[in-house]
């Protein structure tokens, strides 16, 4: 398995982009469907384009490679079990439309973002933007590409670096505290709850970090890789590598070395892990 299959992948992206997100974007066949929040106040909405392109994708990739395991956002809802497959063997990891509530609003980011991991580890990994055609591409061990081209993290260090931060920590007031004490030696925005506008944004310097909570596979894996393929750094705050059957939270994602460095930095000054599950019923 290699990079050769990185055009199927991509043909398989594109028609699932086609035919399941462009043609609702900004109508009503964008609406929600389905809201899968487990917690009172939380947004995890659902949308026609999502159960279509992950179908569409599932179908896809299960022919590249015969007896790989697939997981997909959408399913796992209604079959938890299939996270069982995250650690163990060949499995396609899924997530048809990253950013579905800017989706459903009329807006972006979105993107669609598809991992290959071989026994919990990722190896492969995908990302489309349907907007502006941008199809991000990495393999374990082979670098990264933009639209077919090699593609390096910027080496330049910025004076005050450009951090984006998750919104879903639940506590205010430590959400605060980081947020003042990042700001000391950065500029500080909210992330906008999309990983596929996160990973090429953090890579092409237009962001120079990102402090994730949520690690989920369909979010990360693809990302992850493809960040730490281009050059730059992605991992546990405590430096430990990402791993898709781990369900610990919080991760840092950054264009240089350094500049994770400096946020994990930040981080265990505070003692923070970006860690939310104790403060939550999730």
């Amino acid at each position: 398995m290699n990079r050769h299959l990185t055009p199927a992948v991509e043909q398989a992206m594109r028609e699932a982009a086609r035919l399941a997100i462009l043609p609702r974007f900004g109508t009503a066949g964008a609406a929600p469907v389905e809201d899968k929040a487990e917690n009172p106040g939380d947004s995890e909405p659902v949308t026609a384009a999502d159960r279509e392109c992950e179908a569409i994708l599932s179908d896809r990739l299960a022919g590249l490679i015969p007896g790989a395991h697939v997981v997909g956002e959408e399913a796992v809802h209604h079959r938890p079990e299939l996270l069982d497959h995250l650690g163990s063997g060949t499995c396609w990891i899924i997530d048809p439309l990253d950013g579905t509530a800017n989706f459903a609003a009329g807006t972006g980011p979105f993107g669609l973002l598809v991992a290959l991991a071989q026994d919990g580890i990722p190896i492969g990994g995908w990302i489309l933007d349907p907007l502006s055609g941008r199809f991000c591409a990495a393999f374990s061990g082979e670098g990264a590409t933009i639209d077919g081209t090699p593609f390096r993290t910027p080496s330049a260090e910025p004076a005050r670096p450009l951090v984006a931060v998750t919104r879903l920590i639940p506590d205010k007031d430590r959400r605060a505290r980081l947020l003042t004490a990042l700001a000391e030696d950065a500029e500080v925005l909210d992330s906008p709850r999309c990983a596929a506008d996160q990973y090429p944004r953090i890579a092409t310097g237009g962001n120079h970090a990102t402090l994730f909570t949520r690690t989920l596979p369909w979010d990360h894996a693809a990302g992850v890789l493809f960040l730490n393929e281009a050059g730059g750094r992605a991992t546990r705050p405590d430096g430990s590598p990402y791993r898709c059957d781990d369900r610990r939270e919080g991760l840092i994602a950054a264009t240089t070395e350094k500049t994770w460095n400096w946020a994990a930095g930040r981080l265990s000054a505070l003692g923070d892990s970006l860690t939310v599950r104790l403060e939550t019923t999730r």
